[in-house]
């Protein structure tokens, strides 16, 4: 079945960054597009970005992240990653992968980051 597992959360402080993988499996992970999304206290969970099948391939960033964060993939190893940079405080959030499989959408466990002042 398909399995997404989510690693790399952490604490960190305002300005740092961090680097989430999620390693996938039970697909062909190389034939579908990726995500990345995150769900702050009280918010609904946003996507955060997308990366096409192909690499290089079509990627997509929400417009708070552009120029911080990076979306990537490795199809060898079935990873997905998302290099955070200049983390801010207001932004902690629970981080999920996400994989939609029409017309399922199947979703990773989680990860927090909180960003401390």
């Amino acid at each position: 079945q398909v399995q997404l597992v989510e690693s790399g959360g952490d604490l960190v402080q305002a300005g740092g960054s961090l680097r989430l993988s999620c390693a996938a499996s039970g697909f062909s992970f190389r034939t579908y597009t990726m995500s990345w999304y995150r769900q702050g206290p009280g918010k609904e969970r946003e996507l955060v970005a997308t990366i096409a099948a192909v690499v290089p391939g079509q990627i997509r960033y929400h417009n708070s992240v552009r120029g911080r964060f990076t979306i990537s993939r490795d199809n060898a190893r079935n990873m997905l990653y998302l290099q955070m940079n200049s983390l801010s405080h207001a932004r902690s959030a629970e981080f999920y992968c996400a994989v939609r499989i029409t017309p399922a959408h199947f979703w990773s466990q989680g990860t927090q980051v909180t960003v401390h002042a």
